[in-house]
């Protein structure tokens, strides 16, 4: 009998351990087919994935953390929320979970709190240094958004009927029609698992905050059942539109949207064209044409913008040819994403960003020339919120139109507004029964007293030791230079605190700090201006004095001292240069050319995930592809020795996670003479 019970019990055992792990197994391949969606753009199914390990508690505190980003990268901040609190609470290492808590608080308006996330970011130790400016801007947009939200405009809105619980956006108008971008194609979008998005349109009712009947397809000659259509631009004439397509999955990424024409011959509308101005490389869209139909506006975040995404402009002749693209300008382009162009009559541009101070993320603006001067003001509430707000138009007048938001109270995801106020020229006018632009008029928010408002930019800051006690680095000199060249602006030496300045800078241009002190590596520091003009209307003064402080950290010049440099990927068992990858290895080249007495060793490392030998040979061709690579921008090959070594020196000797796998996989440089 005794022996009949133990084996019972021993049974028993061996089967509660069997189950588990094989719910061990069930979280941790659940785990693994998240991480695949998410790194194929599929949030909405790496949610799936994430939300299974973390019921079963595998990895929670990173499963959390990206549970949070898919819901970001989807553009549902709300719902992040609580998943960055969950990794953060439970000690997560990454440093910008903090960052985009505080960003996802700022959307749904908890103004101090985000503040406080975003101090907290700033101070921490690890933090990028881009990221780190951008807390801190973020942190005076907030103190701005209290502002904004009592400047009211004399407008009313109201949603209109064709709104559902999916996405409708962009608003435009086609003679009589609304037509619009929604979300309600059969096959579902696997970023955000809504339905795609396609062109429809509905009649507007004599009220225009009424439509005639339901929505219908555009035009079955412009429908793709497996691509996102939107944004749709229609020509003065009728007769043209122009409407951004992608994420067909043929590229990954946001690569995969670009701008589309066609024509309207006979009352049919001709196969979709892709126009030439597209990047294949970015993304492109919303797209708008300006009353005259000769310039056509859209945005891209190709290459040698300001930040995010840009707005640019191409002229297009009788033929239909496109002139090549010129970006806005950093008046109205910022460090954020600045899109959904809308010219109105008398040449007045609308547009939304989040780089602008704003009440959360996209938030809606319209930029003025007056004398060469651009203005870019706020549109205030009721357009804006602490949400998306975009997609902007009027309708026949400047006293009504339509616009877009993802707002709360809403129907859905994106909803579609119609706005309507009294009879004036202008819905975004400031002042009331007088001249807005009147010098005198003390509602101008340009002007005090009379006095035009200016603002005086300075740049200081001090240089301090890399260390953790972070000591002041004295009688090192702060070299001041345009980002576009070596030749000096001016010069300062630091004192004994570290401190150096102050230099006027001025709006939309950047510079680089050169920092040289023997004894240490010589660094270059970058410092933009863009996104940190203070608009007019926050000015209480005719002269205002704003001066920017830059820390720069520099490391002690020291034989065998090693530095990773980040972001240098490569493809799969491959060892060739990435163009990311360049530009990380560009900020090598220019570290070399600043101490040109200093050789280095740059080694490569691989994660243990295959046999000692092959990755050895792999990190080895690594090291010099990087070596080359270096030599080809004009580095002395005889500075520098390349060095695999394989999974021999790994950071994490039993990495687990694919994010502890990466910190494995790493190159460095270490100072072997100088």
């Amino acid at each position: 009998m005794k022996i009949l019970r133990y084996y019972f019990t021993l049974f028993v055992s061996l089967l509660v351990i069997n189950l588990m792990l094989s719910g061990c197994n069930s979280a941790m391949q659940a785990y693994k087919d998240g991480l695949k969606k998410f790194d194929n753009g599929e949030y909405d199914l790496a949610i799936k994935g994430f939300q299974k390990a973390e019921a079963e508690n595998y990895e929670p505190t990173q499963t959390s953390f990206l549970i949070a980003e898919s819901y970001r990268l989807s553009n549902r901040f709300k719902e992040s929320i609580p998943y960055y609190k969950k990794a953060l609470d439970a000690g997560i290492t990454n440093p910008e979970a903090r960052f985009q808590y505080a960003y996802a608080l700022k959307t749904t308006g908890q103004y101090q709190e985000a503040s406080n996330e975003f101090a907290a970011f700033a101070k921490a130790e690890g933090s990028s240094k881009n990221l780190q400016d951008r807390a801190l801007r973020e942190i005076e947009i907030l103190k701005i958004a209290d502002r904004l939200r009592t400047q009211k405009m004399e407008v009313q809105i109201k949603q209109i009927p064709l709104n559902t619980v999916g996405s409708e956006f962009s608003p435009t108008i086609s003679g009589n029609e609304l037509v619009f971008s929604s979300s309600r194609k059969e096959i579902v979008y696997k970023n955000n698992g809504q339905p795609m998005l396609g062109l429809y349109k509905v009649a507007i009712a004599q009220d225009a905050g009424e439509t005639q009947g339901n929505p219908v397809l555009f035009s079955q000659d412009i429908f793709a059942p497996d691509a996102n259509e939107g944004s749709p631009a229609f020509s003065p004439d009728g007769k043209t539109l122009v409407f951004a397509r992608g994420n067909t999955g043929k590229k990954k990424g946001t690569a995969d949207v670009d701008l589309f024409l066609s024509r309207n011959v006979n009352g049919k509308w001709t196969p979709p064209a892709m126009l030439p101005i597209n990047d294949s490389l970015a993304w492109d869209g919303s797209p708008a044409f300006s009353r005259d139909g000769k310039t056509l506006y859209f945005a891209s975040n190709r290459a040698g913008g300001s930040g995010g995404i840009d707005l640019y402009r191409t002229n297009m002749d009788a033929s239909g040819r496109f002139s090549k693209p010129v970006n806005m300008g950093k008046d109205i382009n910022t460090a954020g994403d600045d899109m959904f162009p809308y010219v109105a009559e008398g040449g007045k541009l609308y547009f939304a960003s989040d780089g602008h101070p704003g009440l959360g993320k996209l938030d809606l603006f319209s930029a003025t020339r007056s004398q060469g001067v651009i203005t870019i003001e706020n549109m205030g509430l009721p357009f804006n919120s602490p949400q998306d707000d975009f997609g902007f138009t009027f309708y026949k007048d400047l006293n009504k139109g339509f616009f877009s938001s993802n707002r709360e109270g809403g129907k859905g995801d994106d909803d579609i507004y119609y706005f309507y106020g009294p009879e004036k020229e202008d819905t975004t006018t400031i002042a009331k029964n007088d001249d807005p632009n009147d010098p005198l008029n003390p509602k101008n928010p340009n002007y005090v007293n009379g006095k035009l408002k200016t603002v005086r930019y300075f740049l200081a800051g001090n240089i301090l030791e890399n260390t953790p006690e972070a000591v002041p680095v004295d009688s090192a000199i702060v070299h001041i230079l345009p980002d576009t060249s070596d030749v000096q602006i001016s010069q300062f030496p630091t004192l004994k605190d570290g401190k150096f300045g102050k230099q006027p800078v001025e709006e939309g241009k950047s510079y680089v700090l050169l920092v040289e002190r023997k004894g240490y590596i010589s660094k270059r520091e970058s410092f933009s201006m863009d996104g940190r003009s203070i608009p007019p209307i926050f000015l209480n003064k005719a002269i205002t004095d704003t001066t920017f402080q830059v820390t720069v950290k520099l490391d002690k010049l020291e034989l065998n001292k090693t530095f990773v440099l980040d972001n240098i990927y490569y493809d799969l068992d491959k060892y060739n240069i990435r163009s990311d990858a360049a530009i990380e290895l560009d900020k090598l080249v220019q570290i070399l050319k600043d101490n040109p007495t200093m050789n280095i060793e740059l080694s490569s490392h691989t994660d243990a995930r295959a046999t000692d030998a092959y990755n050895m040979t792999l990190s080895q061709n690594r090291a010099e592809s990087a070596v080359t690579y270096l030599a080809s921008k004009g580095i002395d090959p005889d500075r520098m020795t390349a060095r695999g070594y394989g999974e021999r020196e790994l950071i994490i000797p039993n990495a687990k996670t694919e994010a502890e796998h990466q910190r494995n996989r790493r190159t460095e440089f270490t100072i072997l003479s100088y």
